[in-house]
């Protein structure tokens, strides 16, 4: 069984859905800051579509639950600008099949992911997200979208690390999962960007793989050396290029494997 609820931020229900396999919602009224959505389901792996203008993906939900607060004030700059606007909404979510479950991917893909704790996985966070704002928060190199010769608002948003040298993101998985590939699509506003020469990527079972990188905005391959069985992995020790701009940028991490 899924079941979908939006609720407001004091607990007030405003519209539920419910089905065996998937669940379908309309939503008829504006949302308001502190809304948020809930889906509960007894499948772990979920296809879901939050928003009309929002890619569909896929969430696993380690507990059964997710709980999605709908974007809000600066946090929408990262999201097409009619998003969540209007008096009509849909969400939607559907189970899995074994067959997709079982299929090489991009594991990362979470057009969904949010900023700060998530009970639903991927996720990634970072040390660092340049002056704090949304359009360059780590969840948008999961977000599904390449978009990347420009930068700053919907849809160029991109993880951006505010000049930092130390800067570091983390891929959560949220399960033991097999990846034996990724690619990197870094920011290509040039000249305003500079790039990244290499870097490193460091595994949950303990791999430490050394990568370099092209001034492209194409999406750079990256094998593993696998496949390896991992929870998460992190990007770091990324080297700058000898441009003027102190701005390197990435705007997708993708990650290729099967589940478990």
């Amino acid at each position: 069984m899924i079941s979908i609820r939006v609720c407001t931020g004091e607990g007030e229900l405003l519209a539920e859905a419910k089905h065996e396999r998937e669940a379908l919602l309309r939503v008829d009224r504006e949302y308001r800051d502190g809304d948020r959505i809930e889906i509960v389901s007894d499948c772990r792996h979920l296809m879901v579509q939050m928003d009309a203008t929002l890619l569909p993906g896929e969430v696993y939900l380690p507990g059964g639950r997710m709980t999605w607060r709908v974007p809000a004030g600066e946090h929408r700059l990262a999201y097409c600008p009619v998003a969540f606007a209007g008096g009509r909404h849909i969400v939607t979510a559907r189970a899995m099949t074994a067959e997709e479950c079982a299929a090489r991917r991009n594991l990362a893909c979470n057009p969904s992911d949010l900023r700060g704790d998530t009970d639903f996985f991927p996720h990634c966070t970072a040390n660092v997200e340049t002056r704090g704002e949304s359009c360059f928060a780590a969840r948008n190199v999961i977000d599904g979208m390449r978009h990347n010769d420009y930068h700053g608002e919907w849809p160029f948003q991109s993880w951006g690390i505010g000049a930092r040298e130390d800067a570091w993101c983390l891929l959560d998985f949220g399960r033991e999962v097999r990846v034996d590939e990724m690619a990197l699509t870094l920011r290509a506003d040039f000249p305003h960007d500079a790039y990244w020469v290499g870097g490193h990527v460091v595994l949950s079972d303990g791999s430490d793989i050394e990568y370099t990188l092209r001034k492209s905005g194409e999406r750079q391959f990256i094998p593993l050396n696998g496949p390896h069985t991992v929870r998460w992995m992190r990007l770091e020790r990324m080297r700058k290029s000898d441009d003027p701009s102190a701005f390197p940028a990435l705007t997708e991490w993708e990650v290729f494997g099967r589940d478990l």
